[in-house]
């Protein structure tokens, strides 16, 4: 604004205010600008997707816990969390696996 008013002050025009209208970044900034937007975003969503997994699986050995439906050591119940996190963080659709 001040650069705008030193400009057209000669011309005995006061600049009151001063705003962009437009504004263009050359394609190379604007591509990396975008990616960097969409990365943040990302680590937003995992941090949240994260976030709710841990909450399941708490939620799913309290549950087991208090029904006491079943009786996990603690190499079992580290299996599970481990499992369960996959599943549930993952964006790949799950396949069953059948242990015989």
């Amino acid at each position: 604004e001040q650069e705008v008013q030193e400009r057209l002050s000669m011309a005995g025009i006061e600049v009151l205010e001063a705003r962009i209208g437009y504004l263009a970044y050359a394609q190379e900034i604007a591509n990396a600008m975008l990616k960097r937007q969409q990365a943040t975003a990302i680590v937003a969503a995992r941090h949240k997707i994260v976030e709710g997994a841990v909450s399941m699986v708490e939620m799913a050995l309290e549950e087991l816990s208090k029904k006491d439906l079943v009786a996990l050591d603690d190499e079992r119940k580290s299996a599970m969390v481990s499992n369960l996190m996959v599943v549930l963080c993952s964006d790949k659709d799950v396949a069953p696996i059948v242990n015989t």
